[in-house]
């Protein structure tokens, strides 16, 4: 009776073992028939326009299969020089919009939440205006009879009217304008989340307000500034628009030398490789990152928590 028994127990053991597996591979296969949408959509927007940007790159000027766009760049130094200055753009606009973003995110942070949202109105603002429209206003601020040199003399604080356009100065300025917000508003969220009582338990064991925030408040909103810079640096590297009104010609990044080459000589191939070189470029930044500043735990988890 005893080994019936245990046989029997047995048997049900392996069937409800048979059962799970069963109800597990039913669970995947209903996971992925709900990821198909998702995963196609994958392809046709990322996958395929990147490996056919890659196909055209290996292309010469004569339409032959070679890696004459990659070796060309490796050889010449003008496209070293359009892709330090496109980093170089990127990285002065990402830290200009920290300087300023940050303090003001801090401050927004502060406020009730109703001052708060009449804030981030504020914030939202530049979105409702054309990226296009906004370089215009710029260039028509800063030239050298704008408003900002107007004002400057007439107020004393100069003689002569400053350069503020069409050299690296005015590309900085558009670009940080319309790359704020980007920033602000991951900070914001971020902020948002810390429990105020952390700050008030640091001053309470003796520390005053600086170490305070220095020790407390500034790491709980690393989430959302490294988030704000990520977004900001990867979006910088592909501008067009304002570096090209603002920079006056002077400022030339790839995108811009990617429009003159179509433009001009309609040498797919060679854009195409100066697209692929700056994606894999900014795959590089992006991996580096994560290595150095383990993204994946910063940005994983709340400011809160």
């Amino acid at each position: 009776m005893a080994d019936s028994a245990n046989s029997m127990a047995n048997a049900q053991t392996k069937a409800n073992a048979i059962g799970l597996r069963q109800d597990e591979r039913r669970e995947r296969l209903a996971l992925f028939g709900l990821s198909v949408p998702a995963i196609l959509l994958v392809i046709v927007i990322v996958a395929i326009p990147v490996g056919w940007l890659f196909w055209l790159s290996l292309f010469n000027d004569e339409g032959v299969l070679s890696t004459y766009n990659y070796t060309r760049m490796l050889e010449s130094k003008s496209y070293y020089r359009i892709f330090r200055t496109t980093f170089n753009v990127s990285f002065m606009t990402t830290a200009l919009c920290v300087i300023i973003g940050y303090p003001f995110a801090y401050f927004l942070a502060q406020l009730p939440q109703r001052w708060a949202n009449i804030g981030l109105i504020a914030v939202l603002l530049p979105f409702w205006t054309s990226l296009l429209v906004r370089t215009y206003a710029w260039l028509v601020v800063l030239q050298r009879k704008g408003l900002v040199n107007q004002w400057g003399i007439e107020l004393g604080l100069w003689d002569t009217p400053l350069r503020l356009v069409h050299n690296m100065n005015g590309t900085l300025i558009g670009m940080a304008h319309i790359m704020l917000p980007f920033l602000v508003l991951p900070l914001y969220g971020s902020m948002r989340t810390i429990d105020q009582d952390y700050v008030k338990a640091a001053s309470n064991l003796g520390a005053n307000p600086f170490q305070a925030f220095w020790n407390i408040y500034l790491p709980l909103s690393l989430p959302g500034l490294f988030a704000g810079i990520v977004v900001v640096f990867v979006l910088c590297l592909g501008f067009f628009v304002t570096p090209a009104v603002l920079g006056g010609g002077r400022i030339i990044m790839v995108s811009m030398k990617i429009e003159t080459i179509i433009d001009l000589f309609f040498n797919f191939g060679t854009a195409s490789a100066l697209g692929v070189v700056l994606m894999g470029l900014t795959l590089l930044v992006l991996f580096i990152s994560h290595k150095l500043l383990r993204l994946d735990r910063v940005l994983g988890g709340g400011g809160g928590s």
